[in-house]
Order: structure tokens, then sequence, then C-alpha cells
């Protein structure tokens, strides 16, 4: 005869199953980035996967691996070879702080304040390229623990592609909502999910190449380099890409180049800002409206925790978490909330359970 009573046995069990769980979950902390990464690219090459094996009839693995490869080279190559160039470029001021003292010495020189201090330089200097190594997935920093998130990430995405029926019937049995709410609720985080990482995606790249063209059409240096940076700053709304083309037109007039100075600025606030208004806009209309609040407050938090992928996965926890929070609300509560009107969901509503 046991010494526990049925309903005992039921929370002893329920404390184990939590213990566990949450040992379980800090044991994978590390490797949470992967497993993120493996969500996100699912929910879009989802469309891509249904395609190749219902229409085209490939085997569930061939298409898998044909995704897999594709993404490799759209996606994470890219991203390799922009962080090494930033970083090169960062270790070469590092060691070469010349340049930067000439100029901010000529500026000193202009508004009359001293700003020409070599040790805060050379510090300023170390601190922006110990920032970069940790932050960029740079193969001089860790290209082994990089490989390895990114195999682990590809471990988990074949599997999910593979066994897509199972995945997927096993959230919708788990998720604390009826089975047409759980699929409302899918759409909504795909729709979050495709405008946090193809739309910003998209108009970072927009943005960076229209400053690398302007960076060329006015005679300004490294015009690539600073075409890059500004695509990662454009992951930051309003302020990004204004960083990189501000200073550089203000120092070109600071050395009488009105003409390429006065042009770069010109081209930045009425092109290169302006294109960004209006792709946020079409991106908010047909998928969902990213609060520009949000995407700061998830850079902020997400670049210490998942270095430059910071700049994606930050805003899309966040997105991730208020949509939880409207949904929750949709079922429980009864008040509006300004938390789901900074969301701002797309038009699809999951209806109170019953």
């Amino acid at each position: 005869m046991s010494l526990y009573t049925y309903k005992q046995q039921k929370n002893i069990v329920l404390i184990i199953l939590i213990v566990l769980g949450l040992f379980l979950a800090y044991s994978l902390k590390d490797i949470f980035s992967a497993l993120l990464g493996a969500v996100v690219l699912y929910t879009i090459y989802r469309p891509m996967f249904l395609g190749l094996i219902h229409k085209r009839g490939w085997k569930r693995s061939l298409a898998t691996l044909f995704i897999i490869i594709s993404s490799f080279l759209i996606i994470i190559l890219p991203v390799f070879a922009l962080s090494w160039m930033v970083i090169s470029k960062i270790s070469y001021y590092s060691a070469n702080p010349q340049q930067i003292k000439d100029i901010i010495g000529h500026i000193s020189g202009m508004v009359g304040i001293d700003f020409q201090q070599s040790a805060t330089i050379e510090q300023a200097m170390r601190n922006i390229e110990n920032w970069a190594l940790g932050s960029f997935p740079s193969v001089v920093s860790a290209l082994f623990g990089i490989f390895l998130l990114i195999t682990i990430m590809y471990f988990i995405l074949y599997f999910m592609f593979v066994e897509y029926e199972s995945f997927e019937s096993t959230i919708i049995k788990y998720m604390p909502f009826r089975e047409k709410n759980t699929l409302l609720f899918a759409e909504e985080l795909k729709n979050i999910t495709y405008s946090n990482v193809l739309g910003q995606g998209l108009i970072a790249v927009t943005q960076g190449s229209l400053v690398s063209v302007g960076f060329l059409l006015f005679d300004m240096p490294d015009p690539l380099f600073w075409g890059v940076v500004s695509t990662l700053l454009s992951f930051v709304p309003v302020i990004g890409a204004p960083l990189v083309f501000v200073p550089a037109g203000v120092i070109a007039i600071s050395y009488g180049d009105n003409f390429n100075g006065v042009g770069l600025l010109l081209w930045g606030f009425i092109l290169v800002t302006n294109i960004d208004n209006i792709m946020r806009f079409i991106i908010a209309k047909r998928y969902a409206n990213t609060h520009p609040l949000i995407t700061i407050i998830g850079v902020i938090i997400g670049i210490p925790i998942f270095g430059i992928l910071g700049l994606v996965f930050g805003p899309l926890l966040i997105s991730y978490f208020l949509l939880l929070v409207s949904i929750y609300e949709s079922r429980y509560g009864h008040q509006a909330s300004v938390i789901k009107k900074i969301l701002n969901p797309s038009t699809a509503k999951p209806e109170e359970d019953a």
C-alpha cells in the first residue's frame, strides 16, 4: 500500500517534472539561440517546404537539405562575411588610430574644444574592438562555438521539417487554447516573424545599399564598409542609418568639401530615411506592425544575450511575448490593454475560448 494519496503522488510527480524542466532549461541556455534560430527558419521556409513536397513531389529529406543549403548561402554565409569585414576594419583602426586622431584634432580646432586626448581615443578604440569581437559571429573570436550552434540549429531544423506533422500536432496539443485559436496564434506568429526578420532585414539591406551608393556618389571613403555598418545599424529604427551618413557629411563640410558633404546629407535625409518609412508602412500593412519602441528595447536587451544576432532575436522575443499577452487577454481579460495597442497585431483576432 502506498504511503501517499493519489493527490500527493500527483503533486510529487509535478514538482519533479518542474525541477527537471528547470534544470534542462538551464542546461540548454547556451544553445537557446540555436533553438530560436531553428524556429525562425522553420517559420520562414515552411511555405517553400510544403510547396516542394506537395506540388513538386520532392522527398522530405531532399527538400529539407535544399532549404538548409539555401538558407546557409543566403543568410549565414553573408553574415559571416559582413562580420569579418567589420571586425577587420575595426582592428585596423585600433592598430592605426592616427586617422581618427587627425579627424578629432581637426574638429577640435574648428569648435575650439580639446577632444584630442590620445589615451581616451585609444581606450575607446580598444573598447569598440572588444565589443565587436564579442558581438559579431567572427571566425576569429568563436569559430568552434559558432560552428557548433549552427550545426545544432540545422540538426533541429532537419527533424522539424522531416517530421513536421508530428511537430505541429504536438505544439497544437500542448498549447493552452482551442485548436482554432492555436491556428490563429500560429498565423500571428508567422506575421510577426516575417515582419521582424524578412521585413526588417529587407529595410536594413536597402538602407545600407543606399548609404553605400551615397558614399560612392559623393566621394566618401570606404563606401562598402560604411554600407555594411549602416545595414547593421538600420535594424534600429529612425536613428540607425543617420549615425553613419550624418557624421560623414559633417566631417566632409568641416574639411571644406561643402558639395559632397551637403549632397550626402541631402541624399541621406531625403532618400535613405524616407525609404525606411515607406517600407515599414508596406510591411506593417502586409504582415504586422512592429512598434519602434519594441525594436529599440529588443536591440538593447538582445545584443548582450545573442551578440549581433540580438538585432533580430531581441525584438522577435519581445514581439512573441506581447503576442502571448494579447492571446491571454483575449481569453481571460475584458479590458483594453496598452500592450495590445503597442503590439497592434494584424486583423486576425483569437476568439475567446469557451
